[in-house]
C-alpha cells in the first residue's frame, strides 16, 4: 500500500532506539524526510547512519538529527533551528521512573508532567498551524497504554499521559480535522525495549521475584503470548501518518496484543 507520505518531513522524537527509532524507520522506509531528535549523540547517530545504510530507502530520502532534550526549550530551539516546519510530528519522551506514589515529590511530578503532557503540547503548538495553513498534518503522540489500564508503579507515567489524552481529546477536535490535521495518540502495551525492562526490573524488585520470572508471567498475559516489537508498531505509527488516515482523529490506537480486556 502506498502511504501517500513519500516527500513529507517529520519529526520523530526519542528516536536513538525502542519505539521511536521503530517509527523513524518506518517513515523512511515510506520515502518520508526524517528529522530525529534524542539525548545521546552516539547512539543516535548510529542510528542514523543505519537508516541511511538501509538498502529499502528510497533514493534522495534525508534523515537528519539532533542530540538534544527535546524536553527542554532550549532542545526544542535546536530540533526548529534544523528544520521550522514538519508536516509528521511524532513526539515521544522516556516515561518517568516506577515506584510508590509515597516516595514521589512536587519536583517528580512536575517533571513527569513537563516530558510527558506539555513537552508535547508545546510541539503541537510549535507546529500545527504550519500543517493546517499547507492542507495536510500528522501528530502521533506516543503514550501507554496505561491510561486506558493503569499500572500501579507507573503512578507518575498515568497521570502525565492522561493529562495530555484530555488535551488531546480537545485540540483534536476543534477544527484542524477540516483543515486536514488530524492529531491521534498511539498506545503501546508491552513491547521489548529498554523501557519495559526498566519496569519489570522494578516489579521484580517490589515482589522479590528473580526478573525472568517477572516477565515470563507477563508474556503469558498477553493473549498474543509475545511482547511486541518496535517495528511492528512503527508499521501502525506510519499508518496513522499517512494519507489513508485522514478520517481517524482523537482517537487512541492501543497495540498490546490483546492484554487490555475492555470492550471499550
Amino acid at each position: 500500500m502506498d502511504l501517500g507520505i513519500s516527500g513529507k518531513w517529520a519529526l520523530v522524537c526519542g528516536a536513538s532506539k525502542g519505539l521511536g527509532l521503530g517509527c523513524a524507520q518506518a517513515l523512511v522506509k515510506e520515502g518520508v524526510h526524517v528529522l530525529v531528535v534524542a539525548r545521546g549523540v552516539e547512539l543516535l547517530s548510529a542510528s542514523v547512519q543505519a537508516m541511511l545504510a538501509d538498502t529499502s530507502r528510497p533514493t534522495g530520502t534525508e534523515v537528519l538529527f539532533v542530540a538534544a532534550d527535546i524536553t527542554t526549550t532550549e532542545g526544542r530551539a535546536a530540533v526548529f533551528a534544523v528544520r521550522r516546519e514538519f508536516d509528521i510530528v511524532v513526539t515521544n519522551a522516556g516515561g518517568p521512573p516506577p515506584g510508590d506514589f509515597r516516595d514521589w515529590d512536587r519536583e517528580a511530578w512536575i517533571k513527569a508532567v513537563d516530558a510527558n503532557m506539555l513537552t508535547p503540547i508545546e510541539l503541537i503548538k510549535a507546529t500545527v498551524d504550519g500543517m493546517a495553513a499547507r492542507g495536510f498534518g500528522r501528530i502521533i503522540n506516543i503514550t501507554s497504554s496505561s491510561v486506558k489500564a493503569p499500572i500501579d508503579i507507573l503512578g507518575l507515567s498515568n497521570g502525565a499521559r492522561s493529562g495530555l489524552t484530555g488535551f488531546v481529546a480537545g485540540v483534536a477536535r476543534s477544527g484542524l480535522a477540516a483543515k486536514g490535521v488530524t492529531i491521534n495518540n498511539l498506545l503501546p502495551g508491552a513491547f521489548d525495549t529498554d523501557r519495559l525492562r526498566g519496569t519489570m526490573s522494578g516489579a521484580a524488585a517490589k515482589s522479590g521475584k528473580p526478573i525472568e520470572e517477572v516477565m515470563d508471567a507477563r508474556r503469558k498475559n498477553i493473549p498474543a503470548q509475545r511482547f511486541g516489537n518496535p517495528q511492528e508498531f512503527g508499521a501502525i505509527c506510519a499508518f496513522l501518518c499517512s494519507t489513508h488516515a485522514g478520517y481517524m482523529t482523537g482517537q487512541n490506537v492501543l497495540a498490546d496484543g490483546g492484554a487490555f480486556s475492555g470492550t471499550f
